[in-house]
């Protein structure tokens, strides 16, 4: 039962994939997130009027960081020397809100799929907490991975239903 589940020995105790063996390649991955807000601060985040200062690019610098952590924040995850990741925000008034694209990107053995979704999670709780004096009741949604590329599993697309 345990053979199906990489993370988990024969015993089905946790432990981390073994790579060694596997050959490094290029590998790409993108993850989406939403920080959906209310009306005024959608206004003020458009103006560039939030009171702690400019949201995006903190929450860039944070979700890089962030990225650059994933082996000593997720169990299990390789401590991977990431060699690429950008973030891009979109303000969408239909939501209303912000929409966060990360892409993470490295030549390795294993998938930068968590760096990449890392850097969303935080770049929105970044967002979060710039906005946080202005509304309590800021939402943090979708957050899943949109694409990957590369290693064993090849290339992956999100198919939306």
């Amino acid at each position: 039962m345990t053979k199906n589940f990489t993370h988990l020995d024969d015993n089905g105790h946790a432990q981390m994939v073994d790579v060694t063996s596997k050959q490094p390649s290029k590998r790409v991955a993108i993850a989406y997130g939403i920080v959906k807000v209310g009306k005024d601060t959608y206004k003020r985040l458009v103006d560039k009027k939030i009171p702690k200062g400019d949201v995006f690019n903190t929450a860039r610098i944070a979700g890089i960081m962030a990225a650059k952590q994933v082996g000593n924040l997720i169990p299990l995850c390789h401590p991977l020397p990431v060699e690429f990741v950008g973030i891009d925000f979109s303000l969408n008034e239909d939501i209303p809100g912000v929409e966060i694209t990360a892409t993470a990107s490295i030549d390795a053995k294993t998938g930068v799929e968590m760096e990449a979704m890392t850097a969303v999670s935080v770049s929105a709780l970044t967002i979060y907490d710039m906005c946080k004096g202005l509304e309590k009741g800021i939402e943090i949604l979708e957050i899943k991975l949109l694409e990957k590329s590369g290693g064993k599993s090849g290339h992956w697309v999100r198919q939306e239903s």
